[in-house]
């Protein structure tokens, strides 16, 4: 009898956050919005936030451009010109006019911008990659430009005009949302002093994934065999590729096999590897009591029983795997369920790593 209780309360819950991002896309559901607009046609939502200014301050955002390990530039328009210098920067002057500083990743960093991120997981977490936050002066921007990834635009203080491919142009006040697919050409300048907070997805390339998953089947074993010919004989036409080379290459290439489990579990550990950038800090572990949350900077992906974790794979019992779950799909759930589960263990590791936090109800 207990089942049907449990698939009732999964269904209501996603009822609730149907009507929580319905008033986030302008009335659309998640379903909705996909079908619709999802890598199709721009969608602008005004009051998408409606009393939403931004999540940090000014000063804030040039403390995160000070720091060696947060990506951010500047962008100066010179007339039809842009100027771009990249950071860290100690010190930063803002120009009245047409200038713009931009710091990528601020979700990892602060937990607003990463509850931010949040709000849009009816798109998978594989998906998601980050925000960018940019302040502008008037006129600031970084000029027309395309991009390959899909991106909300959500506006904070202040106002920008966008001006999109095909003759639209909106101007976005604060609570404001404006979503581009990828190859969307647009362009937002600052009407008045402006933050706006980029919420960006990554789709990863055919040939990106492909390099990356040669060498991870090097370091796993991938044949390392060394060509040798010592029964060379004089070269007729020394420019002549050998056919005996070429029989060696195909023989090895023609080796290289790998299983639907390879793929899967390269996929995880590739989509979970915190960028060269981002630094853990460890902690000391602490008792099991309230809540275990995920710290911002932790991807924890799942497939099954296996779970992938900043860039990281194992498998664990089924009774573990259900709480593990509802760890990554919620980012935080009670350490006492952990405990049961017989996660301790691994939650201590994960504190001392600094992946994990533990706080109160």
């Amino acid at each position: 009898m207990q089942q049907p209780a449990r698939a009732a309360g999964v269904v209501s819950s996603l009822h609730i956050i149907d009507r929580v991002n319905a008033f986030l896309l302008g009335g659309l559901t998640p379903r909705e919005f996909l079908r619709r607009h999802w890598q199709k046609r721009p969608l602008f939502v005004r009051g998408a936030l409606p009393r939403f200014s931004g999540v940090l301050s000014e000063p804030e955002l040039r403390a995160l451009a000070a720091r060696d390990d947060v990506e951010s530039r500047v962008v100066e328009r010179r007339g039809p010109r842009y100027r771009t210098q990249h950071g860290p920067f100690a010190r930063l002057r803002p120009q009245r006019r047409d200038w713009t500083l931009l710091v990528s990743g601020v979700n990892l960093h602060h937990v607003g911008a990463d509850a931010l991120l949040r709000r849009f997981s009816f798109v998978p977490q594989a998906r998601l990659d980050d925000v960018m936050v940019s302040y502008a002066t008037p006129g600031g921007g970084v000029g027309p430009h395309v991009d390959s990834y899909d991106v909300f635009l959500l506006q904070g203080s202040g106002r920008r005009r966008w001006r999109i491919a095909g003759g639209a142009s909106w101007i976005a006040s604060a609570g404001d949302l404006v979503y581009l697919p990828p190859g969307m050409r647009h362009d937002g300048v600052a009407l008045e002093r402006c933050f706006t907070y980029s919420i960006g997805f990554r789709a990863p390339s055919g040939a990106e994934l492909g390099a990356a998953f040669l060498d991870w089947l090097h370091e796993r074993g991938l044949a390392d065999a060394r060509y040798r010919d010592p029964r060379l004989a004089p070269a007729r036409s020394s420019a002549r590729l050998p056919r005996e080379m070429v029989a060696f290459a195909a023989r090895v290439l023609g080796g290289i096999r790998w299983t639907q489990g390879d793929v899967e579990r390269f996929l995880g550990e590739y989509l979970t590897q915190p960028k060269g950038h981002v630094v853990f800090a460890p902690r000391t572990p602490k008792r099991l009591a309230g809540r275990v949350a995920l710290e911002p900077k932790t991807q924890l992906l799942y497939s099954g029983r296996r779970f992938f974790v900043n860039g990281d794979s194992f498998l664990v019992s089924p009774r573990a795997a259900a709480l593990l779950r509802r760890l990554a799909d919620a980012r935080a759930v009670r350490a006492a369920d952990l405990a049961r589960a017989g996660l301790t263990r691994l939650i201590s590791d994960w504190q001392r790593r600094g992946y994990v936090r533990v706080e109160r109800d």
